[in-house]
């Protein structure tokens, strides 16, 4: 994996943290406990500040960045992911926050302002637009997103078994890589 500092600031990780070597991760990042990012993930924390919670799985080919202040948004926007987050395959986050526990669908994309509540499914392939707001407990799906309907206890439930998988996967790759050192 490739990390760099950016002016003065290095990418922190948390303990038992998995970050595969194609990886890159720049500037002012955070990343908690038990997480996990896969090959050929960018998380760019080069002009605002990235934090990414404890137990997330950000997957693969996914590209998580900011939005800098500008005279258009003085204080810009920084990427906040809560805890117990999967972020799906090739998905774009872009200066936007999400709650704990949530599903982040493939190729999604989040964008600037927007705000995903606590237990929020995104279905793939949806594109959640600039200063959007996801309430708590629903699925949403579409391009622009839109709310289909109320989480059944299922899928609530799914939100635990996710981010328990992906702390196992991990897991299984830190062993590894400590066999081969």
């Amino acid at each position: 994996m490739v990390t760099k500092a950016f002016r003065g600031i290095t990418p922190l990780f948390g303990q038992r943290v998995w970050l595969d070597d194609s990886a890159v991760i720049i500037g002012d990042v955070e990343i908690g406990d038990d997480s996990s990012v896969w090959p050929l993930v960018s998380i760019r924390g080069d002009m605002h500040h990235i934090r990414i919670g404890a137990r997330c799985s950000i997957q693969d080919n996914s590209c998580l960045h900011i939005t800098h202040a500008s005279e258009f948004k003085p204080e810009g926007h920084p990427l906040i992911i809560g805890d117990d987050v999967t972020v799906g395959h090739k998905c774009m986050l872009h200066g936007c926050s999400i709650g704990n526990n949530v599903l982040v669908g493939m190729s999604t994309t989040i964008l600037d302002g927007a705000v995903v509540d606590d237990k929020v499914m995104i279905g793939a392939g949806s594109l959640v637009p600039p200063n959007k707001h996801l309430q708590s407990g629903f699925l949403y799906l579409g391009s622009p997103v839109k709310q289909i309907r109320p989480l059944t206890e299922d899928e609530l439930d799914y939100f635990k078994y996710a981010g328990s998988n992906y702390v196992k996967l991990k897991d299984e790759y830190l062993a590894e890589a400590e066999k081969t050192q």
